[in-house]
């Protein structure tokens, strides 16, 4: 195919571009590699399935003219001739957070070279879009689902799990314990206000994350615990409400503030909340650790880096999303998904000390 293009100069140049790009660079097909392996469409096709057994030699010649014109089979076909979409939905609550981002790295890195790719949804902390996000990824007919966190119901995830293999992490499913990836978190919190404590810590503030949230539970379990051991009362006036974001651990530090109740140090339910109330400290004229210790939890990348570094509960966000991949391949072979608890360590920095007399 020739194409020309004419421009009305005084000149009248004629430019011949001879192909056109699509000519140029049009990909092979199935006809073109069975042309140069001297066989059969349809013995290259039964190659690329792998659906039924193919002469030796001829498999070579395919194989050999695939990689001699650079051919790359069609994913939607093939998931077409194999039933599967070779797609991995992951439901997530903020694509946005750092949390969030270190687990999608590990999923991403777990997946590698099995041939399944991952569909990023985002619930955004809100259950009619976190719902939303769920049907989508579902209407994609991807072959399994990961869901991170999330306030859906059971009964819904459980309906999925009948249908196609689910893996949760930070949650559970009554009946599918084996497909969820729990976390410490109770260990965790527990740890983190039992180090307060240790200090001479006695008033010790608590910002939890979203109620209904099963992470956020189980924090504020452990808080709770720690103190009922070192038999300290829990003061409803030191619990103020977050919701795993910068701006609510700012708000809610106003909050604690504005209530008139006094304390020496805050244990928020995760770090970007102890961000936000690090800021709300500081425009107070509040030092950490002199004036009021603070403890986060996750260990986020910038944790180590905020002045001053922050003491928190470490998770490994990205070994928790590699093993939730890998359980996700382990149950579309047929196998079992072999999840164990991801476990969490209490990191000591500088944003906690000792109560000053």
């Amino acid at each position: 195919m020739m194409r020309r293009l004419c421009y009305n100069t005084p000149a009248r140049q004629e430019i011949d571009f001879g192909d056109t790009m699509a000519d140029m660079h049009k990909p092979p097909t199935v006809s073109d590699i069975a042309e140069a392996a001297s066989v059969s469409p349809s013995t290259v096709s039964r190659v690329l399935t792998g659906n039924s057994p193919v002469h030796p030699e001829k498999r070579a010649a395919v194989l050999a003219a695939i990689k001699q014109l650079n051919f790359r089979p069609n994913l939607n076909a093939r998931a077409l001739v194999r039933g599967k979409s070779m797609a991995i939905g992951i439901l997530t609550q903020s694509m946005a957070s750092q949390f969030y981002g270190e687990l999608a790295q590990g999923i991403e890195e777990g997946l590698a070279g099995s041939g399944y790719h991952p569909i990023f949804a985002s619930g955004q902390w809100r259950r009619d879009e976190e719902l939303a996000a769920l049907t989508m990824l579902v209407d994609r007919q991807v072959d399994a689902l990961i869901v991170l966190g999330g306030s859906q119901s059971n009964v819904d995830l459980s309906a999925i799990s009948a249908q196609i293999p689910v893996i949760t992490v930070g949650r559970t499913m009554p009946g599918d314990e084996r497909q969820c990836l729990r976390v410490q978190n109770y260990e965790g919190a527990r740890s983190a206000t039992r180090h307060l404590i240790d200090l001479g810590h006695r008033r010790i503030a608590h910002i939890t994350g979203i109620p209904a949230h099963n992470d956020a539970r189980e924090r504020r379990r452990g808080y709770e615990d720690a103190l009922a051991e070192a038999r300290l009362p829990v003061d409803e006036r030191l619990i103020a409400e977050g919701d795993f974001t910068e701006q609510s651990g700012l708000l809610a530090l106003e909050s604690l503030v504005a209530r008139g109740a006094s304390f020496s140090a805050i244990f928020a339910a995760n770090d970007q909340i102890a961000y936000g109330a690090r800021l709300g400290l500081s425009r107070r004229g509040l030092r950490v650790p002199e004036d009021v210790s603070l403890v986060g939890f996750d260990d986020l990348l910038t944790s180590a880096y905020m002045t001053p570094p922050l003491t928190t509960v470490r998770q490994n966000m990205l070994e928790q999303g590699r093993s939730a991949a890998r359980a996700t391949l382990r149950l579309l072979a047929g196998e079992e998904p072999d999840l164990a608890p991801a476990a969490t360590e209490l990191v000591v920095r500088e944003s906690t000390a000792r109560l000053r007399g």
